[in-house]
């Protein structure tokens, strides 16, 4: 009997729906489409879906040796686990003449961290160029809109993260299908 040699998985489709509904569902807060009040649904989110599984496609990417989806999801990962813990303990302990300038500055730094990526993106798919280009916008609106404290800014930043969060899901939906169909169902403008 012939013994099958394992074959990893591609972690990218799991990385990519973990950023993509973790995303959506914060992105429905920050556009006003679903109250401030809901913000508690998005922590389990971010903790386990956007966090840990997000981080563990990360460090998955590493043994393939892609070192951009590496980078790529191990930071949303830890982004999502510093945003958990950013507002369910973190954010109280800040002066409130701080909040937003503090929330702010946050934000600006994941917008400076994505465009990065986003410059070293032109060699991936041409779906997950967009994802990066997207979410810069979406960073750069709410790093304006919490800096300022202005809420239209802010709600401009949950509509761009609609958008992000589409384009990831619809990325790791059409890898799926290719590891399923076994040829490209969705293109996704593959290199």
């Amino acid at each position: 009997m012939e013994e099958k040699s394992w074959v990893p998985a591609n972690p990218a489709p799991l990385g990519l729906a973990g950023f993509g509904i973790t995303t959506l569902v914060l992105s429905l807060v920050n556009s006003n489409l679903i109250g401030a009040g809901a913000t508690p649904v998005v922590l389990g989110l971010a903790f386990a879906y956007g966090g840990l599984a997000q981080f563990m496609a990360g460090m998955w990417e590493f043994r393939t040796g892609n070192t951009f989806g590496a980078v790529a999801f191990s930071s949303y990962g830890a982004f999502w686990i510093s945003f958990f813990i950013l507002v369910t303990y973190d954010a109280k302990l800040i002066t409130p003449t701080e909040v937003n300038s503090a929330l702010g500055g946050y934000l600006w730094a994941w917008a400076l961290l994505t465009f990065m990526l986003f410059v070293a993106s032109f060699k991936q798919p041409l779906a997950v160029t967009f994802v990066f280009f997207a979410l810069t916008v979406t960073f750069i609106l709410l790093g304006i809109g919490n800096s300022g404290g202005n809420m239209s800014t802010i709600h401009a930043g949950g509509f761009a993260g609609l958008v992000t969060a589409a384009a990831a899901l619809y990325a790791s939906c059409a890898m799926i299908c290719h590891h399923q169909y076994g040829r490209w169902v969705l293109p996704i403008g593959a290199k």
